[in-house]
């Protein structure tokens, strides 16, 4: 039996995030459902909800031999794979997701495909010291990149508060922390 835990990234029913995470819960297992802070207008006020991030996952830490207890939860349709294998998501990918949504707020996901720019460290501000990649440069949002989900995160952040570093400075292999000024 295998007790070594995972990350992974369940597909729900739409709309059905916060009820399947509710659902592993029970089960005793270790979920996590990015909410997203938005500010909705209707016609007579404004509100700030809570939305789930990734429409239709859900991320789960379970042992390989728990994978059968997923699928039999209710909303759950399947795993999402990698290459014919349940993707593993990195902690730190997870790790990032959530200080990104502690300290940001409305953020936009974007579909992505990585590219190979200037290396960057943000040198102020609340992503601190943090590693990544220049990929474009336009008005004040940092973009991070999620490689194992295929994901950026967009928030915004002053142009003045990263600094150029070398190639050699770069923590590439070791560090996750892909981030792109936009």
């Amino acid at each position: 039996m295998n007790s070594f835990k995972q990350w992974y990234a369940v597909y729900t029913r739409p709309r059905w995030e916060k009820k399947v995470a509710e659902l592993l819960q029970r089960k005793k297992l270790e979920v996590y459902c990015p909410l997203n802070r938005v500010v909705r207008q209707w016609s007579d006020r404004k509100k700030t909800v809570l939305e789930p991030l990734f429409k239709s996952y859900v991320f789960v830490r379970v042992a390989q031999d728990e994978h059968s207890l997923l699928l039999q939860t209710d909303g759950i349709l399947n795993m999402v794979y990698w290459l014919g294998k349940p993707a593993v998501i990195k902690d730190v990918e997870i790790d990032m997701i959530r200080r990104f949504l502690n300290e940001h707020k409305s953020i936009k996901l974007e579909k992505t495909k990585v590219s190979v720019n200037d290396m960057v460290r943000v040198i102020s501000g609340p992503l601190m010291e943090h590693e990544g990649q220049v990929i474009a440069l336009k008005n004040r949002s940092v973009k991070i990149i999620l490689p194992s989900l295929g994901y950026m995160m967009v928030a915004e952040v002053d142009a003045i508060n990263i600094e150029v570093i070398k190639s050699t400075d770069f923590i590439h292999p070791t560090s996750s922390h892909q981030y792109a000024i936009q």
